[in-house]
């Protein structure tokens, strides 16, 4: 058996040995980033115990995404890729130290938590675009819904490595070790970065106030590219009534199952390993057709998924299902991004990717504080059971639509 019908097309994206050592560091960071929201999450609940709070924080940590991220895929497309990643991980290893030393001293409040988390997703926004686009110049074009899928396989193999190393932790030491163990991982993926040169895409122009004409220009691409737009509409709705729940899964953990930092563990870890399982899977197909049909059954799934998740009431039965909808998650997101990748046009990849960061990844913050407010008033269960039949009606929406968008997006003729 060879070695490329064992791993497929994720065998020849990791042959590349610029992108092999970013898919390594990259990974080392999201297990970071994951371990510091568990964290971050299960302090605030101690604090708090209230939904309303979980949302607020996850809001603040996500805001950012929604205000700046935009305005970095412009300057990435000006200045250049890898000085705006390397900058962003001194950045948030520096916040990280600073939340460390207020645990250690006692000095967190909620009011702190909150700035901090600004402060945290701020740095991350600054780094998503060019984070994205860099792969585009690691490996070569047949390669690159591998590669695409690859970086998803490794951030959702975070989501069961991180919230189950926080989780540990926090039981057997305190939230201020987690957090002061990732501030060393974001400086361990910014040391490796400073190995690896690519060939950058940037105009070469200056800062100026021209960003804001070219961000204008990538909203109008967007909204005149039928296939992208219609990419964005999904990505707006799952990220309204579908990813809110992983930012209150401290609340769902705590109250739906009674079940503690080692119940939010195992659902965090469940919905990672679903997304795992799935981004694997993407990375050994490595092909752009049928992505549109599979991004199109996503929306299906996680509402599905995620409505008897809440139905029965019992932590193993939840877990099983938390699974899928972090498969169908996985799903919609990368065959997203990667007919996105695959139909933009070259000089404008970084700001229409900060618009799909934005709906896919900045929108949930809206989402979370929204749907922690609901949840305040009604109970978590039955608010996100409705979330999830709201899904569905979605899906009846999108799939008459699904085949024309394909033969857009799916196109394999392009330069």
């Amino acid at each position: 058996m060879t070695h490329s019908s064992v791993f497929g097309a994720a065998g020849r994206a990791l042959k590349h040995p610029i992108y092999r050592t970013y898919w390594v560091g990259n990974t080392l960071a999201a297990v970071a980033r994951w371990m510091k929201r568990t964290a971050v999450g299960w302090l605030t609940w101690e604090l708090t115990e209230s939904t309303s709070w979980l949302g607020i924080v996850a809001f603040a940590d996500l805001m950012p995404m929604m205000l700046f991220v935009i305005l970095s895929g412009a300057i990435a497309d000006r200045v250049g890729l890898m000085r705006i990643v390397k900058l962003s991980q001194i950045l948030s290893a520096m916040i990280s130290v600073l939340f460390a030393a207020l645990v250690f001293t006692d000095l967190i409040t909620i009011e702190a938590i909150v700035v901090l988390s600004v402060f945290f997703g701020a740095a991350e926004a600054l780094s998503q675009p060019a984070r994205m686009a860099a792969i585009h110049s690691m490996v070569p074009r047949e390669d690159l819904s591998s590669a695409i899928a690859l970086g998803a396989a490794a951030f959702n193999a975070s989501r069961i490595i991180g919230p189950a190393i926080a989780g540990a932790l926090i039981i057997w030491t305190n939230t201020g070790i987690v957090i002061a163990l990732c501030a060393m991982m974001f400086f361990s993926f910014y040391l490796l970065l400073r190995t690896i040169n690519i060939v950058e895409t940037a105009s070469g122009k200056n800062l100026s106030l021209e960003l804001f004409v070219d961000i204008w220009r990538g909203i109008q691409y967007v909204h005149g590219h039928p296939g992208i737009r219609f990419l964005m509409i999904l990505m707006v709705a799952v990220s309204l009534f579908i990813r809110p729940v992983i930012e209150l899964m401290p609340g769902v953990s705590g109250q739906v199952f009674d079940a503690g930092p080692a119940g939010l563990s195992l659902l965090l870890g469940a919905i990672g390993a679903g997304a795992l399982l799935s981004s694997l899977w993407l990375a050994r197909r490595g092909d752009m057709v049928g992505l549109t049909e599979l991004v199109t059954l996503s929306i299906l799934g996680t509402g599905l998924g995620l409505m008897l998740s809440m139905i029965f009431g019992e932590l193993w039965i939840a877990v099983a299902f938390f699974m899928v909808v972090g498969g169908f998650i996985l799903l919609g997101n990368v065959g997203a991004q990667s007919l996105i990748q695959n139909a933009v046009d070259s000089n404008i990849r970084a700001r229409v990717l900060s618009l799909f960061i934005v709906f896919a990844h900045g929108l949930p913050a809206i989402g979370a504080l929204i749907i922690g407010w609901i949840a305040s008033q009604a109970g978590l269960q039955a608010t996100i059971g409705c979330g999830a039949l709201v899904m569905v009606l979605v899906w009846l929406w999108v799939r008459p639509r699904a085949g024309k968008m394909a033969t857009i997006l799916e196109r394999t003729d392009r330069a």
